[in-house]
């Protein structure tokens, strides 16, 4: 018959366990960005979970863009996107405000004030409804602007939910969803104004130069409709190739 182990053998494999375990959950962090909580069970909740993850899919869309449109306006969009996620992070570490206690671990270790989506969504709100407004050929038939107001709408309400859904998942306390808001509507008006005033008049010189040429850089500031353009451009130009198909076979 084996011999039982002695209650100090027991003591330091258990000892020995724990002191495992906690070594690899110090190894294990998660990943703050995409990594977001609901009670289980509530539906309203998952749907607000889901909201929370509009910011990545915007960033992700806005690099597709880029890519393969190569339209000044669009990358000055996300270079205001990425400056006002560096502002967020600066402020806060200068005002180190903690997250609400959620009674539970969190498996995140930022600061709360201002809430990083709150910021985000209303900066692509606020800089959204003055480019529709001032940048986009206005028309003067109401039918033909009310996309413009279904858009801004539709907008504002997205903002709003990705608001609320950081109050109600208890990752922000609601002051700090409301100064998130509050700076990324100021930030995003500010660098509206700067690419409105500063940058766009310079677009034709950077997409004549020999870089713009090179990355094959668009502006298109003097298109009124740019999705009409390029769909009659692209149409007319498959128009003439088929053609000349046509009179090759001819031939």
């Amino acid at each position: 018959m084996a011999d039982s182990e002695s209650p100090a053998t027991q003591g330091a494999f258990s000892d020995a366990q724990s002191g495992s375990q906690c070594d690899d959950m110090a190894k294990w962090k998660a990943v703050s960005l995409t990594h977001v909580e609901y009670l289980k069970g509530d539906l309203f909740g998952q749907l607000l979970a889901v909201s929370s993850l509009l910011p990545v899919c915007f960033c992700v869309s806005f690099v597709t863009l880029i890519i393969f449109r190569r339209d000044l306006h669009t990358m000055c969009f996300f270079l205001g996107l990425l400056c006002n996620e560096c502002l967020n992070w600066f402020l806060k570490h200068l005002i180190r405000e903690a997250r609400p206690r959620r009674g539970r671990q969190n498996l995140y270790t930022e600061f709360g004030m201002p809430s990083s989506h709150s910021q985000f969504i209303w900066f692509f709100t606020t800089y959204l409804i003055f480019f529709i407004w001032i940048r986009v050929h206005r028309n003067y038939n109401f039918l033909d602007d009310l996309w413009k107001i279904l858009v801004c709408v539709g907008g504002g309400c997205l903002a709003t939910v990705v608001t609320y859904s950081r109050v109600y998942l208890e990752y922000h306390t609601f002051s700090q969803v409301l100064w998130g808001a509050v700076v990324g509507v100021t930030a995003g008006s500010l660098w509206f104004g700067l690419i409105q005033l500063v940058a766009t008049p310079l677009f034709p010189h950077i997409a004549s130069s020999p870089l713009g040429e090179l990355f094959m850089l668009r502006d298109s500031t003097l298109i009124p409709h740019v999705l009409w353009f390029e769909y009659t451009s692209s149409r007319s130009e498959a128009r003439s190739r088929q053609r000349k198909v046509t009179s090759r076979k001819s031939q």
